[in-house]
Protein backbone atom coordinates (compact mmCIF):
# COMPACT_ATOMS: atom_id res chain seq x y z
CA UNK A 1 0.00 0.00 0.00
CA UNK A 2 1.08 3.41 -0.67
CA UNK A 3 2.51 5.23 2.61
CA UNK A 4 2.38 8.86 0.69
CA UNK A 5 -1.72 9.74 1.38
CA UNK A 6 -1.30 12.85 3.72
CA UNK A 7 -1.27 11.77 7.43
CA UNK A 8 -3.64 12.42 10.34
CA UNK A 9 -3.14 11.03 14.17
CA UNK A 10 -5.67 9.85 16.73
CA UNK A 11 -8.59 11.43 17.17
CA UNK A 12 -9.37 14.41 19.13
CA UNK A 13 -11.29 11.91 21.86
CA UNK A 14 -7.96 9.81 22.02
CA UNK A 15 -6.16 13.30 21.96
CA UNK A 16 -8.07 14.00 24.92
CA UNK A 17 -8.16 10.89 26.98
CA UNK A 18 -4.41 10.48 26.94
CA UNK A 19 -4.63 14.09 28.47
CA UNK A 20 -6.84 13.27 31.57
CA UNK A 21 -5.98 9.60 31.73
CA UNK A 22 -2.20 9.85 30.81
CA UNK A 23 -0.57 7.38 29.00
CA UNK A 24 -2.80 4.35 29.64
CA UNK A 25 -5.15 6.44 27.57
CA UNK A 26 -3.14 6.79 24.66
CA UNK A 27 -4.15 4.44 21.44
CA UNK A 28 -1.87 2.75 19.56
CA UNK A 29 -2.45 3.06 15.83
CA UNK A 30 -3.13 -0.58 14.21
CA UNK A 31 -0.27 -1.17 11.77
CA UNK A 32 -1.51 -4.10 10.06
CA UNK A 33 -1.12 -4.27 6.28
CA UNK A 34 -4.28 -4.41 4.11
CA UNK A 35 -4.96 -6.26 1.23
CA UNK A 36 -6.51 -3.04 -0.87
CA UNK A 37 -3.55 -1.98 -2.78
CA UNK A 38 -3.62 1.12 -5.04
CA UNK A 39 -4.85 0.72 -8.42
CA UNK A 40 -3.25 1.89 -11.42
CA UNK A 41 -3.91 4.46 -13.60
CA UNK A 42 -3.71 8.21 -13.01
CA UNK A 43 -2.48 10.13 -9.63
CA UNK A 44 -5.74 9.03 -7.19
CA UNK A 45 -7.63 11.76 -5.26
CA UNK A 46 -7.03 12.29 -1.84
CA UNK A 47 -9.79 13.34 -0.33
CA UNK A 48 -13.51 13.27 -0.57
CA UNK A 49 -16.42 15.64 0.73
CA UNK A 50 -19.42 13.30 0.92
CA UNK A 51 -22.83 15.71 1.18
CA UNK A 52 -25.67 13.36 2.74
CA UNK A 53 -28.83 14.28 1.81
CA UNK A 54 -30.68 13.05 4.77
CA UNK A 55 -34.04 11.34 3.96
CA UNK A 56 -33.48 11.34 0.64
CA UNK A 57 -34.33 13.99 -2.04
CA UNK A 58 -36.59 14.35 -4.98
CA UNK A 59 -34.27 13.25 -7.98
CA UNK A 60 -37.59 14.76 -10.55
CA UNK A 61 -37.15 18.18 -8.75
CA UNK A 62 -33.30 17.90 -8.84
CA UNK A 63 -31.03 16.09 -10.97
CA UNK A 64 -33.49 14.46 -13.21
CA UNK A 65 -36.03 16.81 -14.29
CA UNK A 66 -39.39 15.36 -15.70
CA UNK A 67 -41.21 18.26 -17.32
CA UNK A 68 -43.43 16.45 -19.51
CA UNK A 69 -44.59 13.94 -17.42
CA UNK A 70 -47.49 16.00 -15.90
CA UNK A 71 -48.63 17.65 -13.17
CA UNK A 72 -48.91 14.83 -11.12
CA UNK A 73 -45.28 14.04 -11.18
CA UNK A 74 -43.93 17.75 -11.76
CA UNK A 75 -46.30 19.61 -9.45
CA UNK A 76 -45.39 23.40 -9.95
CA UNK A 77 -41.77 22.74 -10.85
CA UNK A 78 -41.85 21.95 -14.88
CA UNK A 79 -39.35 24.54 -15.84
CA UNK A 80 -36.10 22.79 -16.02
CA UNK A 81 -33.03 24.80 -16.88
CA UNK A 82 -30.27 24.19 -19.27
CA UNK A 83 -26.44 23.69 -17.56
CA UNK A 84 -23.53 24.60 -19.22
CA UNK A 85 -22.85 20.84 -19.85
CA UNK A 86 -24.03 19.97 -23.53
CA UNK A 87 -27.17 19.02 -23.64
CA UNK A 88 -28.11 18.51 -19.66
CA UNK A 89 -30.68 20.09 -17.98
CA UNK A 90 -31.48 20.18 -14.50
CA UNK A 91 -34.30 21.79 -11.58
CA UNK A 92 -35.53 25.16 -11.89
CA UNK A 93 -34.13 25.67 -8.30
CA UNK A 94 -30.83 24.89 -9.48
CA UNK A 95 -29.41 27.91 -11.45
CA UNK A 96 -26.05 28.31 -9.73
CA UNK A 97 -25.29 24.73 -10.02
CA UNK A 98 -26.29 25.09 -13.76
CA UNK A 99 -23.27 26.74 -14.46
CA UNK A 100 -20.89 24.12 -12.90
CA UNK A 101 -22.62 21.51 -14.52
CA UNK A 102 -19.08 20.90 -16.63
CA UNK A 103 -17.44 19.83 -13.36
CA UNK A 104 -19.75 17.09 -12.04
CA UNK A 105 -21.76 13.71 -13.63
CA UNK A 106 -25.40 13.03 -12.77
CA UNK A 107 -26.05 9.13 -12.16
CA UNK A 108 -29.55 9.05 -13.09
CA UNK A 109 -30.11 5.46 -12.75
CA UNK A 110 -29.03 4.64 -9.15
CA UNK A 111 -30.95 1.62 -7.46
CA UNK A 112 -31.32 -0.56 -5.32
CA UNK A 113 -34.94 -0.71 -4.46
CA UNK A 114 -34.68 -0.49 -0.84
CA UNK A 115 -37.57 1.71 0.67
CA UNK A 116 -36.01 2.03 4.55
CA UNK A 117 -34.12 4.44 6.05
CA UNK A 118 -32.07 2.29 7.99
CA UNK A 119 -31.02 -0.31 5.52
CA UNK A 120 -31.07 1.96 2.49
CA UNK A 121 -28.70 4.42 4.13
CA UNK A 122 -26.36 1.35 5.16
CA UNK A 123 -26.27 -0.16 1.34
CA UNK A 124 -25.39 3.49 -0.05
CA UNK A 125 -22.89 3.89 1.55
CA UNK A 126 -21.19 0.37 2.78
CA UNK A 127 -22.11 -0.91 -0.86
CA UNK A 128 -23.34 -4.07 0.92
CA UNK A 129 -26.80 -5.31 1.21
CA UNK A 130 -27.75 -5.55 4.99
CA UNK A 131 -28.39 -9.12 6.20
CA UNK A 132 -24.55 -11.14 5.87
CA UNK A 133 -24.01 -11.41 9.24
CA UNK A 134 -21.46 -7.98 9.15
CA UNK A 135 -21.94 -4.34 9.89
CA UNK A 136 -19.96 -3.39 7.07
CA UNK A 137 -18.03 0.25 7.77
CA UNK A 138 -19.23 2.75 5.39
CA UNK A 139 -16.99 4.93 3.13
CA UNK A 140 -16.05 7.18 5.50
CA UNK A 141 -14.51 4.86 7.82
CA UNK A 142 -12.43 2.74 5.52
CA UNK A 143 -11.20 6.21 4.10
CA UNK A 144 -10.31 6.77 7.89
CA UNK A 145 -8.53 3.72 7.80
CA UNK A 146 -6.81 3.36 4.55
CA UNK A 147 -5.78 6.61 3.82
CA UNK A 148 -5.78 7.58 7.49
CA UNK A 149 -4.53 5.86 10.40
CA UNK A 150 -2.97 2.82 8.65
CA UNK A 151 -1.54 5.73 6.17
CA UNK A 152 0.77 7.87 8.84
CA UNK A 153 -1.41 10.30 8.94
CA UNK A 154 0.25 12.67 11.72
CA UNK A 155 -2.16 15.81 12.59
CA UNK A 156 -4.33 16.41 15.23
CA UNK A 157 -7.63 17.19 12.98
CA UNK A 158 -9.34 13.64 12.71
CA UNK A 159 -9.51 11.68 9.38
CA UNK A 160 -13.22 11.46 9.21
CA UNK A 161 -15.09 14.79 10.31
CA UNK A 162 -18.85 14.84 10.32
CA UNK A 163 -20.62 18.49 10.19
CA UNK A 164 -22.43 19.02 12.16
CA UNK A 165 -24.20 15.74 13.34
CA UNK A 166 -24.22 11.82 12.11
CA UNK A 167 -27.50 10.93 10.41
CA UNK A 168 -27.46 7.84 13.06
CA UNK A 169 -28.61 5.55 10.54
CA UNK A 170 -26.46 2.96 11.96
CA UNK A 171 -23.10 2.07 13.14
CA UNK A 172 -20.95 4.08 10.70
CA UNK A 173 -17.45 2.49 11.86
CA UNK A 174 -18.78 -0.97 11.30
CA UNK A 175 -16.77 -4.08 12.41
CA UNK A 176 -13.54 -1.83 12.18
CA UNK A 177 -14.31 -0.40 15.39
CA UNK A 178 -15.48 2.95 17.53
CA UNK A 179 -11.62 4.42 16.90
CA UNK A 180 -12.86 4.63 12.95
CA UNK A 181 -15.88 6.68 13.59
CA UNK A 182 -16.64 10.31 12.81
CA UNK A 183 -15.58 13.01 14.68
CA UNK A 184 -19.04 14.93 14.35
CA UNK A 185 -18.21 18.57 15.13
CA UNK A 186 -21.47 19.59 16.70
CA UNK A 187 -22.42 23.36 17.05
CA UNK A 188 -23.27 25.33 14.08
CA UNK A 189 -20.85 27.04 11.63
CA UNK A 190 -23.18 29.94 10.80
CA UNK A 191 -22.83 30.90 14.21
CA UNK A 192 -21.00 33.91 14.97
CA UNK A 193 -18.48 31.29 16.52
CA UNK A 194 -18.57 28.07 15.56
CA UNK A 195 -18.46 25.94 19.02
CA UNK A 196 -16.90 22.58 18.13
CA UNK A 197 -17.73 20.46 20.50
CA UNK A 198 -14.70 19.43 22.76
CA UNK A 199 -12.70 22.15 20.95
CA UNK A 200 -13.90 25.12 21.08
CA UNK A 201 -16.12 26.61 24.48
CA UNK A 202 -19.16 28.43 24.89
CA UNK A 203 -18.13 32.34 25.88
CA UNK A 204 -14.57 30.75 26.61
CA UNK A 205 -11.97 32.82 25.11
CA UNK A 206 -8.63 31.57 23.86
CA UNK A 207 -6.84 33.69 26.24
CA UNK A 208 -9.55 32.62 29.07
CA UNK A 209 -8.30 29.14 28.26
CA UNK A 210 -4.59 29.92 28.17
CA UNK A 211 -4.96 31.37 31.55
CA UNK A 212 -6.66 28.45 32.67
CA UNK A 213 -4.18 26.05 31.65
CA UNK A 214 -1.56 28.47 33.53
CA UNK A 215 -3.46 27.93 37.11
CA UNK A 216 -3.58 24.63 36.58
CA UNK A 217 -0.04 24.13 35.87
CA UNK A 218 0.91 26.07 38.96
CA UNK A 219 -1.30 24.42 41.34
CA UNK A 220 0.23 20.53 40.05
CA UNK A 221 2.88 20.47 42.73
CA UNK A 222 2.87 16.76 42.00
CA UNK A 223 4.00 17.46 38.56
CA UNK A 224 6.81 19.21 40.07
CA UNK A 225 7.65 16.33 42.56
CA UNK A 226 7.87 13.73 39.78
CA UNK A 227 8.97 15.82 36.41
CA UNK A 228 11.02 13.25 35.72
CA UNK A 229 9.07 10.17 35.77
CA UNK A 230 8.02 8.70 32.66
CA UNK A 231 4.28 8.08 32.99
CA UNK A 232 3.85 11.97 33.91
CA UNK A 233 6.08 12.69 30.97
CA UNK A 234 3.73 10.91 28.28
CA UNK A 235 0.87 12.50 30.66
CA UNK A 236 2.48 15.84 29.56
CA UNK A 237 2.82 15.53 26.14
CA UNK A 238 -0.97 14.31 25.29
CA UNK A 239 -1.62 17.22 27.33
CA UNK A 240 0.17 19.24 25.15
CA UNK A 241 -1.12 17.79 21.73
CA UNK A 242 -4.61 18.42 23.25
CA UNK A 243 -4.11 21.95 23.95
CA UNK A 244 -2.75 22.05 20.32
CA UNK A 245 -5.83 21.32 19.44
CA UNK A 246 -7.89 23.57 21.33
CA UNK A 247 -5.70 26.49 20.73
CA UNK A 248 -2.75 25.67 18.16
CA UNK A 249 -2.92 25.68 14.77
CA UNK A 250 -5.22 22.79 14.25
CA UNK A 251 -7.88 24.36 16.49
CA UNK A 252 -7.91 27.18 13.90
CA UNK A 253 -8.89 25.10 11.25
CA UNK A 254 -12.14 25.79 12.59
CA UNK A 255 -12.36 29.72 12.57
CA UNK A 256 -14.38 30.78 9.83
CA UNK A 257 -13.84 34.33 10.96
CA UNK A 258 -10.41 34.16 9.10
CA UNK A 259 -12.53 33.53 5.27
CA UNK A 260 -13.27 36.20 3.28
CA UNK A 261 -16.45 37.89 4.24
CA UNK A 262 -17.61 38.22 0.37
CA UNK A 263 -16.83 34.56 -0.05
CA UNK A 264 -18.67 33.68 3.39
CA UNK A 265 -21.72 35.19 1.79
CA UNK A 266 -21.47 33.27 -1.54
CA UNK A 267 -21.83 29.78 -0.02
CA UNK A 268 -24.58 31.37 2.14
CA UNK A 269 -24.84 32.09 5.94
CA UNK A 270 -27.06 29.00 6.50
CA UNK A 271 -25.98 26.11 8.57
CA UNK A 272 -25.35 24.17 4.87
CA UNK A 273 -23.74 26.80 3.33
CA UNK A 274 -21.32 27.38 6.21
CA UNK A 275 -20.85 23.50 6.63
CA UNK A 276 -19.81 23.40 2.60
CA UNK A 277 -17.25 26.25 3.45
CA UNK A 278 -15.82 24.33 6.46
CA UNK A 279 -15.42 20.94 4.22
CA UNK A 280 -13.24 22.70 1.57
CA UNK A 281 -10.80 23.80 5.07
CA UNK A 282 -11.02 20.31 5.83
CA UNK A 283 -9.27 19.04 2.89
CA UNK A 284 -7.39 21.97 2.16
CA UNK A 285 -5.20 21.07 5.57
CA UNK A 286 -5.18 17.55 4.86
CA UNK A 287 -8.75 15.96 6.14
CA UNK A 288 -9.57 12.54 3.68
CA UNK A 289 -13.23 12.49 4.39
CA UNK A 290 -15.56 14.93 5.20
CA UNK A 291 -20.03 14.45 5.37
CA UNK A 292 -21.81 17.46 5.83
CA UNK A 293 -25.03 15.99 6.81
CA UNK A 294 -27.51 18.01 5.54
CA UNK A 295 -31.04 16.52 6.92
CA UNK A 296 -34.79 17.74 6.06
CA UNK A 297 -35.56 16.37 2.95
CA UNK A 298 -37.93 13.34 3.88
CA UNK A 299 -40.51 15.47 2.55
CA UNK A 300 -43.92 13.03 2.86
CA UNK A 301 -45.65 16.21 3.67
CA UNK A 302 -45.73 19.44 1.58
CA UNK A 303 -43.21 18.51 -0.45
CA UNK A 304 -43.20 21.58 -3.18
CA UNK A 305 -42.72 24.29 0.03
CA UNK A 306 -40.08 22.46 1.77
CA UNK A 307 -38.31 22.67 -1.95
CA UNK A 308 -38.89 25.94 -2.13
CA UNK A 309 -36.93 26.81 0.91
CA UNK A 310 -33.96 23.90 1.02
CA UNK A 311 -33.01 23.94 -2.97
CA UNK A 312 -31.80 27.29 -3.40
CA UNK A 313 -29.93 27.01 -0.06
CA UNK A 314 -28.32 23.60 -1.34
CA UNK A 315 -27.82 25.00 -5.03
CA UNK A 316 -25.92 28.16 -3.31
CA UNK A 317 -23.75 26.23 -0.74
CA UNK A 318 -22.81 23.24 -3.54
CA UNK A 319 -21.83 25.66 -6.50
CA UNK A 320 -19.94 27.57 -4.41
CA UNK A 321 -18.32 25.02 -2.96
CA UNK A 322 -17.10 23.54 -6.52
CA UNK A 323 -16.70 26.67 -8.03
CA UNK A 324 -14.01 27.25 -4.74
CA UNK A 325 -12.29 24.05 -4.89
CA UNK A 326 -11.30 24.21 -8.63
CA UNK A 327 -10.07 27.84 -7.99
CA UNK A 328 -7.90 27.01 -5.44
CA UNK A 329 -6.40 24.01 -7.41
CA UNK A 330 -8.07 21.41 -5.07
CA UNK A 331 -11.18 19.97 -6.82
CA UNK A 332 -8.78 17.36 -8.87
CA UNK A 333 -7.50 16.09 -6.34
CA UNK A 334 -10.69 16.09 -3.87
CA UNK A 335 -14.10 14.18 -4.78
CA UNK A 336 -17.73 15.58 -3.97
CA UNK A 337 -20.70 13.17 -3.97
CA UNK A 338 -23.76 14.09 -3.38
CA UNK A 339 -26.47 11.60 -2.76
CA UNK A 340 -29.19 10.17 -0.40
CA UNK A 341 -30.44 7.09 0.73
CA UNK A 342 -33.00 7.03 -2.03
CA UNK A 343 -35.19 9.46 -4.07
CA UNK A 344 -38.76 10.38 -3.83
CA UNK A 345 -41.98 8.89 -5.09
CA UNK A 346 -42.42 10.43 -8.57
CA UNK A 347 -46.14 10.91 -8.07
CA UNK A 348 -47.07 12.89 -5.71
CA UNK A 349 -49.71 12.24 -3.29
CA UNK A 350 -51.97 15.43 -3.54
CA UNK A 351 -54.60 14.14 -1.25
CA UNK A 352 -54.54 14.48 2.58
CA UNK A 353 -52.84 13.83 5.10
CA UNK A 354 -50.34 14.31 2.34
CA UNK A 355 -50.84 17.60 0.83
CA UNK A 356 -48.98 17.18 -2.28
CA UNK A 357 -45.78 15.22 -0.62
CA UNK A 358 -43.59 12.73 -1.88
CA UNK A 359 -42.85 8.78 -0.23
CA UNK A 360 -39.69 6.73 0.24
CA UNK A 361 -38.00 5.42 -3.75
CA UNK A 362 -35.60 3.43 -4.18
CA UNK A 363 -36.15 1.63 -7.46
CA UNK A 364 -34.18 4.78 -9.03
CA UNK A 365 -32.81 8.27 -8.18
CA UNK A 366 -29.94 10.27 -8.76
CA UNK A 367 -26.63 11.18 -7.32
CA UNK A 368 -23.58 12.90 -7.95
CA UNK A 369 -19.57 12.89 -8.51
CA UNK A 370 -17.54 15.98 -8.99
CA UNK A 371 -13.94 16.44 -8.86
CA UNK A 372 -10.82 13.91 -7.72
CA UNK A 373 -10.88 12.48 -11.99
CA UNK A 374 -14.11 12.12 -12.33
CA UNK A 375 -15.48 13.61 -15.51
CA UNK A 376 -17.79 16.47 -15.49
CA UNK A 377 -20.34 17.26 -17.84
CA UNK A 378 -21.88 14.06 -17.98
CA UNK A 379 -25.10 11.94 -17.53
CA UNK A 380 -24.79 8.13 -16.80
CA UNK A 381 -28.07 6.22 -17.17
CA UNK A 382 -31.66 7.56 -17.46
CA UNK A 383 -34.98 6.64 -15.54
CA UNK A 384 -38.14 5.88 -17.59
CA UNK A 385 -40.48 9.20 -18.57
CA UNK A 386 -42.04 9.49 -15.50
CA UNK A 387 -38.85 8.71 -13.33
CA UNK A 388 -40.57 5.55 -11.27
CA UNK A 389 -38.07 2.87 -12.86
CA UNK A 390 -34.28 2.62 -14.59
CA UNK A 391 -35.01 2.63 -18.28
CA UNK A 392 -30.99 2.22 -18.83
CA UNK A 393 -27.60 1.56 -17.74
CA UNK A 394 -28.72 0.78 -13.78
CA UNK A 395 -25.88 1.57 -11.08
CA UNK A 396 -25.95 -0.20 -7.95
CA UNK A 397 -24.15 1.71 -4.74
CA UNK A 398 -21.69 -0.74 -4.85
CA UNK A 399 -20.74 0.48 -8.62
CA UNK A 400 -20.62 4.00 -7.61
CA UNK A 401 -18.42 3.63 -4.41
CA UNK A 402 -16.11 1.05 -6.60
CA UNK A 403 -15.49 4.14 -8.57
CA UNK A 404 -15.11 6.25 -5.84
CA UNK A 405 -12.51 3.79 -4.42
CA UNK A 406 -10.62 3.18 -7.67
CA UNK A 407 -10.34 7.30 -8.24
CA UNK A 408 -9.04 7.23 -4.36
CA UNK A 409 -6.41 4.68 -5.63
CA UNK A 410 -7.82 1.41 -3.88
CA UNK A 411 -8.28 -1.75 -5.20
CA UNK A 412 -12.68 -1.98 -5.22
CA UNK A 413 -11.89 -6.03 -5.54
CA UNK A 414 -9.26 -5.92 -2.07
CA UNK A 415 -10.59 -6.24 1.48
CA UNK A 416 -9.88 -4.74 4.95
CA UNK A 417 -9.09 -7.18 8.20
CA UNK A 418 -11.72 -7.81 10.82
CA UNK A 419 -10.90 -7.81 14.32
CA UNK A 420 -11.28 -11.44 14.07
CA UNK A 421 -8.52 -11.80 11.91
CA UNK A 422 -9.87 -12.82 8.45
CA UNK A 423 -10.21 -10.27 5.58
CA UNK A 424 -13.33 -8.81 4.36
CA UNK A 425 -13.80 -7.48 1.04
CA UNK A 426 -14.02 -4.23 0.58
CA UNK A 427 -17.33 -3.99 -1.68
CA UNK A 428 -18.75 -7.38 -2.84
CA UNK A 429 -18.41 -8.72 -6.52
CA UNK A 430 -19.93 -6.81 -9.03
CA UNK A 431 -21.38 -10.09 -10.26
CA UNK A 432 -23.73 -10.17 -7.35
CA UNK A 433 -25.69 -7.19 -7.33
CA UNK A 434 -28.30 -5.69 -10.09
CA UNK A 435 -25.81 -3.29 -10.93
CA UNK A 436 -24.20 -2.31 -14.53
CA UNK A 437 -20.36 -3.06 -12.95
CA UNK A 438 -17.52 -0.47 -13.36
CA UNK A 439 -18.46 3.34 -14.04
CA UNK A 440 -16.19 3.52 -17.03
CA UNK A 441 -18.04 6.67 -18.67
CA UNK A 442 -17.41 8.61 -16.13
CA UNK A 443 -13.69 7.38 -15.06
CA UNK A 444 -10.41 8.77 -16.74
CA UNK A 445 -9.79 6.97 -19.97
CA UNK A 446 -13.24 5.28 -19.94
CA UNK A 447 -15.31 5.33 -22.75
CA UNK A 448 -16.23 8.54 -24.52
Amino acid sequence: MDSTRVPLSPTRRDVLAGAVGGAAGLVLLDRRGLSAPLAPGPPPAQAVIQIWMGGGPSHLDTFDPKPDAGEDYCGPLRKPIPTNGDGIVIGELLPELAKQADKYAIVRSMTHGVNAHETASYLVQTGHPAGDGLVHPCAGAVISRLRGYDAGFTGLVPPYVVLTRPPGRFSEAGFLGSRYKPFATGGDPARERFVVEGVVAEGISAARQRSRRELLHGLDALARALRDHPDLAARQESEARAYDLILGDAGQVFDLSAEDAALRERYGRSTFGQSCLMARRLVERGVPFVTIHYPGWDTHKQHFPAMRRLLPDLDRGFATLLADLAGRGLLERTIVWWSGEFGRTPRVAWEPPWNGGRGHHGAVFSAVVAGGGFRGGRVVGASDARGEEVAERPVHPRDLLAAIYERLGLDPAGSVPHPDGREVPLLPPAGDLPGGGRLAEILPGGAA
